[in-house]
């Protein structure tokens, strides 16, 4: 009988013991459970799509302020971001860039970026020294402004995510061809109205190539869409001052004087190249299209294009 007993004690101390163990064990599981949390980094640039303009050198912008979106917080502040800042956008084509910063943000999913800047709002008064302006190859200058109610600044869209204690590579690309805008004739004015297409680095790459036969004294400049997605309408007159030729254009390049085009930060997938003339300045005609050119990401992909085979 005392042997049971012992036994009868023995199991009832083992049961104590399973279920203070347990009990411990709960705080390191249930965590596991729970939404992961914690930093990223968001190393952001900028770049452009030059304007198809020979009489212009340079397009100025002023950022005062950057923010970022989720759907979570709404908008914050990128502190570590040391405004204003100047950029010459027409130095930062075909692929090149500029560092805005590397900065500390919580992981997780954003939907876009917005661009405070300092620019006179259309309607005022003409700017001695304007943080945004437009600047001519006989090296006069005119302010750009922008259009009235944009104090909310100016977003560019796209979903990236941040890792935890990872980073992303984000860029911004500002398309001035489609930004720029000059109104009136006798006073002309220049209005800024950004398109900001936002891409994640390492999920694009580019289209690059020569080309041949271009007609004497004739510009060359190659646009990028979407397979498909191309209207003969898109190379109608623009319907008002603020409008674009070619506006559901993805990127746009002027063929140099070597005949090389470049466009660069297009998202993975198929696109077609519409092939234009243009002389001193002004929009010619459309000389023809290549169809289905893939870009992968990470790769430049090389297309050469001659004039005289287009269709």
């Amino acid at each position: 009988m005392i042997i049971l007993k012992n036994k009868q004690l023995i199991i009832e101390i083992m049961k104590k013991m399973l279920f203070i163990l347990a009990a411990i064990a709960l705080p390191v599981f249930f965590p596991g459970c729970e939404e992961e949390t914690g930093s990223g980094t968001m190393m952001l640039s900028i770049t452009d799509s030059p304007i198809d303009s020979s009489t212009v050198s340079g397009v100025f912008i002023t950022i005062n302020e950057i923010q970022v979106h989720t759907s979570d917080s709404g908008w914050l502040t990128l502190e570590d971001f040391a405004g204003p800042e100047t950029f010459n956008l027409l130095d930062l084509t075909r692929g090149e860039s500029d560092l805005l910063g590397n900065f500390d943000l919580g992981a997780g999913n954003y939907t876009q970026i917005r661009f405070m800047l300092d620019a006179p709002v259309l309607g005022t008064a003409k700017p001695v020294n304007p943080g945004c302006y437009i600047e001519f190859r006989d090296e006069s200058i005119q302010p750009l402004f922008v259009p009235s109610g944009t104090e909310s600044g100016f977003k560019g869209i796209g979903n990236f995510r941040v890792p935890v204690n990872g980073s992303v590579e984000i860029t911004a690309d500002f398309d001035v061809r489609k930004s720029v805008h000059k109104t009136g004739s006798a006073s002309p004015r220049y209005i800024l109205r950004p398109v900001i297409r936002l891409v994640v680095d390492n999920q694009a790459g580019a289209i690059r190539g020569n080309v041949t036969s271009i007609p004497e004294n004739t510009g060359i400049v190659v646009y990028a869409y979407e397979a498909g997605t191309y209207a003969a309408e898109e190379a109608n007159d623009p319907i008002d001052e603020t409008a674009s030729r070619f506006p559901d254009a993805v990127s746009s390049d002027m063929v140099d004087t070597l005949g090389i085009y470049h466009l660069a930060y297009l998202a993975e997938g198929d696109y077609d190249l519409v092939v234009t003339s243009v002389s001193e300045g002004t929009f010619g005609e459309v000389l023809g299209i290549v169809e289905n050119v893939a870009v992968e990401s990470r790769k430049v992909t090389k297309q050469d294009i001659d004039i005289e085979l287009l269709k």
